[in-house]
C-alpha cells in the first residue's frame, strides 16, 4: 500500500500522459509544446473529448457551440446576487454548477451526445460564472457575454469590462491550454469516481470542482504572488529567499509528485510572463519570479511547476488572486470533461480496499458496564 495512491496506476486512458522522467506533457498524443505554440483552447477542448484535432467545419462547430452557450440562466444570475457577498468563488462555482444542472435541457438523458452537449454548455458557462461573481461581489454590473471572440477573450472581457490586448488574450488561451488535463490528478480522479457510479455530468464536475478547492490542489499560485507581492522589489528577492531556505519554509510552486525535471508547461508560462511584463512596462514580476526560480533551483535542485510562473501571468492579467483557482477550473473542465466521458464509455464502478489497522477481537461492553 503506498501513501496517497502515489503511482499506483488506478484507471487505462487514451487521453493524457505525463512522463514525469522526459518531462513530457501529451494530450491525445500531441505534445503540450505543439499545441501550446499552434493551438487553441477551443481546438484543444474538441480534441480532449473526441480523440483528434478537429477538421475546418468541425472546429467552426464547437466554436460556435462554446461562443453561443455562454449565457446563464436569469435564474441562477439571480441567485448569485442573493449569496453572501463574503463567499469564495470556489463555493460560488460549485454551488452554480450543482444548479446549472436545474436549468439543463438534457437533465435526464445520460447519453454521450447529451453529455457533449452539456459539457460545451459547462465549459462555455464556467468562465462566465468566474467573471460574473467577481463584479457582483463588488457591485459592478454583469455585461452579457460577447458571442463574437473566444474563451480567453470573453472572459477577460467579462472581468475587465473591456476587451483585451491581442497579448492578454493569447497569454490566456495559452494559459488555458497548458491547464487543460493533467492524466489522474486529484481533482479528475474524483470526477471519475463520481462519473463511475454513473451520476450525471453536473456531480462529476461538482465533486472536482470540490477536490480543486483544497490547497493541496489548486491554490499553489496564489501563495507564490502573495510571496511575490511580500518582496515586492527584485533587489529584495535574494534575502527574503535565502532566510526562508534557512528557516526550512516551504517555496511554493516548486517540485512536483509526477515530473522529476522541469514541467513542461512552466516553459511556455514563464514567457508570457516576461511578455506581460513587457507589454504593461513592469517586468518586475518576472524579474522576481527568475530569482527566485534559480536560487530555489540552486539551493533545492527544485523545478517551477505549473502555478510559479501562472501566478504572475494572471496578476498582469487583471485577474484578483482568489480567482486564480476558478481560471484553472475554467480550463480544466474541458479534461474533467473527457475523463467522465471516457469512463461512462467503459465504465466500472470505482471501488478500491483499504487495508485495515484497526483494533480486531473486541467484545461488546454494555453501555451501564462502561
Amino acid at each position: 500500500m503506498k501513501a496517497g495512491l502515489e503511482d499506483v496506476v488506478a484507471a487505462t486512458s487514451s487521453i493524457c500522459d505525463v512522463n514525469g522522467t522526459e518531462g513530457r506533457l501529451i494530450y491525445q498524443g500531441y505534445d503540450i509544446h505543439d499545441l501550446a505554440q499552434h493551438s487553441t483552447f477551443e481546438e484543444v477542448v474538441y480534441l480532449l473529448w473526441f480523440g483528434r484535432l478537429p477538421t475546418k467545419t468541425e472546429f467552426e462547430t464547437i466554436s460556435r457551440e462554446l461562443r453561443v452557450n455562454r449565457h446563464l440562466p436569469e435564474e441562477l444570475v439571480k441567485a448569485m446576487h442573493a449569496l453572501p457577498k463574503k463567499a469564495s468563488p470556489m463555493e460560488v462555482l460549485r454551488t452554480s454548477v450543482s444548479m446549472l444542472s436545474m436549468y439543463d435541457p438534457d437533465v435526464n438523458d445520460n447519453g454521450r451526445e447529451a453529455n457533449i452537449r452539456k459539457a460545451t454548455r459547462l465549459t462555455a458557462q464556467i468562465p462566465t460564472i468566474v467573471a460574473y461573481w467577481d463584479n457582483i461581489r463588488n457591485g459592478r454590473q454583469t455585461l452579457a457575454a460577447r458571442e463574437d471572440c473566444n474563451i480567453a477573450s470573453n472572459f477577460l472581457y467579462l472581468l475587465n469590462q473591456k476587451m483585451p490586448e491581442e497579448v492578454s488574450s493569447r497569454s490566456l488561451d495559452i494559459a488555458l491550454i497548458l491547464h487543460a488535463d493533467h492524466e489522474l490528478n486529484a481533482s479528475t480522479f474524483a470526477a471519475r469516481v463520481a462519473a463511475a457510479t454513473l451520476t450525471d455530468i453536473h456531480s462529476a464536475i461538482v465533486a472536482a470542482i470540490g477536490t480543486l478547492a483544497g490547497p493541496l490542489h489548486g491554490g499553489a499560485n496564489q501563495e507564490v504572488i502573495k510571496m511575490l507581492i511580500k518582496i515586492d522589489q527584485p533587489e529584495r528577492v535574494e534575502p527574503y529567499i535565502k532566510k526562508a531556505l534557512e528557516e526550512h519554509k516551504k517555496i511554493m510552486g516548486f517540485g512536483h509528485r509526477v515530473y522529476k525535471t522541469e514541467d513542461p508547461r512552466a516553459w511556455h508560462l514563464r514567457q508570457m510572463s516576461e511578455a506581460l511584463g513587457k507589454q504593461a512596462g513592469e517586468l518586475k514580476w518576472y524579474q522576481m519570479s527568475r530569482k527566485v526560480e534559480e536560487l530555489v533551483q540552486a539551493d533545492k535542485g527544485l523545478y517551477a511547476n505549473v502555478d510559479f510562473y501562472s501566478a504572475s501571468v494572471y496578476y498582469m492579467l487583471g485577474i484578483p488572486i482568489d480567482l486564480f483557482t476558478p481560471i484553472f477550473a475554467c480550463s480544466r473542465m474541458s479534461g474533467w470533461a473527457a475523463h467522465v466521458l471516457e469512463q461512462y464509455a467503459n465504465n466500472r464502478l470505482i471501488r478500491p480496499r483499504a487495508e485495515y489497522t484497526g483494533a480486531a477481537n473486541l467484545k461488546y461492553v454494555p453501555l451501564e458496564d462502561r
